[in-house]
């Protein structure tokens, strides 16, 4: 299972809010920025559902790089 499944199950959002977040995050905007500017792309998530999915994010990329450690 890929992070934006898990996020997608945990969020019960749709795979496109999730992949919109997760791009936004990664080009470097902050999270009032998506919350009141780019509501189009990531479905009009509150700020507390996209401060808990950074979180999560977070947690989901750590733990795979962690994974990818222990196997090597």
């Amino acid at each position: 299972m890929t992070i934006t499944q898990t996020l997608c199950q945990e969020f019960q959002t749709a795979p496109w809010q999730i992949d919109a977040v997760i791009r936004l995050l990664d080009e470097g905007c902050t999270l009032p920025f998506i919350a009141r500017y780019r509501k189009e792309q990531h479905g009009a998530m509150d700020d507390t559902a996209l401060r808990t999915l950074e979180t999560r994010l977070q947690y989901l990329r750590n733990l795979a790089q962690r994974r990818e450690e222990v196997k090597s």
